[in-house]
């Protein structure tokens, strides 16, 4: 009898390893159950024992602080809010806005933490490029922009993210149609000076699923 594991069956379980799941959630889903979920399989991916995850979601309307957050940008606590270990400040998430958590393993990636933030925002501006929106990065501002009329720039899109042995997790939000009206509680990612605004605000009666396959697309073309 061979106790001998079985090469071709290795060969299938390391494909398998290497390839980016997708998956996307339906309905909404609670943040502390994202989280969980996050840290358990960002562990499983650094231990080699699961494959690299997108993971598309929608949450019921909460804020978040990240760890640059300020107390003062916290306008009006009006939905939960939860401190977080992604960078970043306070952000806003809600049914209307897809949230993109990535899970990698940066040390198969080039162990570039900058390099993936730049990725991630080329990601963001090739998804709304398949809109016909241009998204554009700003010197000193976090996240992706769109120039309006009259030299107004609103955010359409926020990064945070966070590398704990090599594995990402949290990652990007893009606004398709959530209530502008609830960022009205913080200073979004400490930024005072500008707007926010979505594909919907845009004139651009895009769906979620027109979203989604735009952001696999996107994906393809920055990460491979």
């Amino acid at each position: 009898m061979n106790d001998q594991p079985d090469p071709r069956a290795l060969m299938v379980s390391e494909r398998l390893k290497s390839a980016v799941e997708w998956r996307i959630a339906p309905g909404l889903t609670a943040y502390p159950e994202a989280v969980a979920f996050m840290e358990t399989r960002a562990a499983a991916i650094a231990d080699g024992e699961a494959s690299e995850l997108v993971w598309l979601v929608e949450h019921p309307p909460i804020y978040t602080a990240g760890t640059s957050a300020k107390d003062g940008d916290l306008l009006d606590a009006r939905f939960p809010v939860f401190k977080t270990g992604r960078g970043g400040q306070f952000t806003y998430h809600g049914p209307g806005q897809r949230v993109g958590y990535v899970m990698l393993d940066l040390k198969r990636r080039g162990g570039d933490v900058r390099g993936f933030v730049r990725d991630l925002e080329d990601w963001l501006i090739r998804t709304l490029a398949h809109f016909n929106v241009k998204g554009e990065r700003r010197e000193g501002r976090v996240g992706i922009w769109v120039a309006r009329s009259g030299g107004r720039e609103d955010k359409i899109a926020a990064i945070g993210v966070r590398v704990r042995r090599w594995v990402t997790f949290h990652g990007v939000s893009l606004n398709v149609d959530p209530d502008l009206t609830h960022f009205g509680g913080i200073v979004p990612c400490g930024i005072s000076e500008h707007g926010v605004t979505s594909l919907h605000n845009l004139g651009l009666a895009v769906t979620m699923a027109d979203v989604d396959v735009a952001m696999k697309a996107a994906f393809s073309e920055v990460f491979g």
